[in-house]
């Protein structure tokens, strides 16, 4: 390799050992060398062979130093360019995995209909099919055809890909009905801090599912059970209210989950459900009740509501860049307090009457937001469960208070990474600083300039900075992609389409 190659391939490690928050001796540790090999490696004064990239791009669980194929993507960003017109709001990602894995209670054809064409859909697909399951897209690759096998493989399975989304773990539910006892791989996802189980190995005890964890897998273990059973969640989580359901759906008997989340990715689920046949009361509130079925075999087609997070995103492109922009298909159920907390904070928006999603059950409108000098809200900014302020909206806050006046305190308690993540908007001119692991204090309006950032391992504070660089002036550069891909589709393009400049490329192989 050249000196040149070198230097940028040990910057690549050094921001990814960075976001994974290693110490340099730590990272040593887990590759077997010595703290002073590994800075040699960051400043570009050690030669690498392939082998040596590739265990370190596992050990920071990274593709920004992939070497296989084309490599890596990154987005160049020519920002300060008003945007202009109309776009749609996409399927929902969390949706869509959670009726992917939802679907293996069906013995029957399941179609899903404009389903969300995103990274995160494609690891749960690599799992769904190295266990047997026929995936299918229609020439316009707008529907999923599933058919699950009458015996899936499970020692088939592609753990890489499992071991790639958190959300590998929502087949603990419909599994325990096929199996006396399997093995699922730990699950991943975003770098947000500790987040245990535990919640979920509470609530699917009730279920008869047993697990114990061993060496990189769960092993479970499941003992009939009989009657009907009420549940209360400790923690009104939406993963532990969607696996609850699956557990619930094919489990004799009435089970009733108090607790339970309303939000948007459960509705879905409980609507699919109800499709399959089975009968949940309910829906939309914190106390599902639902009738077990024996056995679900029918051929259905759902189509996943519309994406609440990419509106929230959209509405923040808006903001951001101070432009005239009409958002159709909004979930506005899901986005009331958001647009509260807007509209004290000065927004000026239009709302279009309300009409039906596909799903039958989201209601949607069309929403114009103008140009507006905002101010920073009197009180903090933080999440609640369903329906308070989404957890995964709270993030677009830190790039709104940005361009407000005045200053905001941000209170991000779900998380742990999270917050410390958007202290990469300091990086575009943002004033942000970091209170503790928790809470940030915003201050504004930004004077937006470009810059070189390496994309967070964490989709929002990820998508923040590609927001943030659309309103700066001049030239940015976001590395390492992969992550927003995770959860939108086709984004670049879809914001070129209202007037930004938003180019893709990969950096040429060393």
């Amino acid at each position: 390799m050249t000196d040149t190659s070198l230097d940028r391939i040990g910057s690549l490690i050094r921001d990814a050992r960075k976001h994974r928050g290693l110490t340099q001796s730590e990272l040593a540790g887990v590759l077997g060398t010595s703290q002073s090999a590994v800075h040699r490696i960051e400043v570009g004064n050690q030669n690498l062979s392939l082998e040596m990239i590739n265990r370190i791009a596992t050990a920071l669980d990274s593709e920004l130093i992939s070497v296989g194929g084309k490599g890596p993507t990154h987005l160049r960003v020519r920002g300060g360019q008003q945007l202009s017109g109309s776009i749609a709001v996409r399927s929902s990602k969390n949706a869509a995995v959670a009726v992917l894995c939802a679907s293996l209670l069906n013995r029957g054809t399941t179609v899903l209909r404009g389903i969300a064409r995103i990274e995160e859909v494609n690891r749960i697909l690599e799992v769904l099919t190295s266990i047997g399951v026929q995936a299918t897209w229609s020439p316009d690759r707008t529907d999923l055809t599933l058919v699950r096998p009458e015996q899936l493989d499970l020692e088939a399975m592609d753990l890489e890909a499992a071991r790639r989304t958190r959300s590998v773990i929502m087949f603990l539910g419909p599994l325990l009905h096929f199996y006396p006892s399997f093995a699922l791989p730990y699950a991943g996802g975003c770098d947000l801090g500790a987040r245990t189980i535990e919640p979920h190995l509470q609530v699917l005890r009730r279920f008869g599912l047993h697990v114990e964890a061993t060496e990189g897998f769960y092993q479970a273990t499941v003992d009939a059970v009989e009657g009907d059973r009420t549940i209360v969640l400790t923690e009104r989580g939406d993963t532990v209210t969607e696996n609850a359901l699956l557990a619930a759906a094919m489990t004799p008997g009435r089970t009733v989950l108090r607790n339970a989340s309303p939000n948007y990715m459960v509705q879905d689920v409980c609507a699919f459900l109800t499709t399959l046949g089975v009968r949940i009361e309910g829906i939309g509130t914190t106390t599902l009740t639902i009738h077990g079925v024996e056995s679900i075999h029918a051929d259905v087609e759902y189509s996943p509501s519309e994406d609440p997070i990419e509106a929230m995103s959209l509405l923040t492109a808006a903001i951001v860049t101070s432009s005239e922009l009409t958002v159709t298909r909004v979930p506005i159920e899901f986005l009331e307090i958001e647009l509260a907390i807007l509209t004290e904070m000065g927004l000026k928006y239009d709302l279009g009457e309300e009409y039906v999603s596909d799903n039958g059950l989201t209601r949607l409108c069309d929403l114009t937001v103008h140009p507006s000098a905002l101010k920073a809200p009197i009180d903090k900014i933080h999440p609640m469960p369903f329906p308070g302020l989404n957890i995964d909206n709270l993030p677009f806050f830190a790039v709104i208070a940005a361009t407000a006046e005045g200053e905001t305190m941000i209170h991000d308690w779900v998380y742990e990474n999270r917050a410390i993540h958007l202290l990469e908007l300091n990086k575009l001119g943002a004033n942000v600083q970091l209170l503790d692991p928790h809470r940030l204090i915003v201050r504004g309006p930004t004077r937006w300039r470009g810059q070189e950032v390496v994309c967070p391992p964490a989709l929002r504070p990820a998508v923040c900075l590609l927001l943030g660089m659309l309103a700066a002036r001049g030239e940015s550069v976001l590395r390492n992609t992969y992550m927003i891909n995770r959860g939108y589709e086709d984004l670049p393009m879809r914001l070129n389409a209202l007037g930004a400049d938003v180019q893709i490329f990969s950096d040429p192989r060393a």
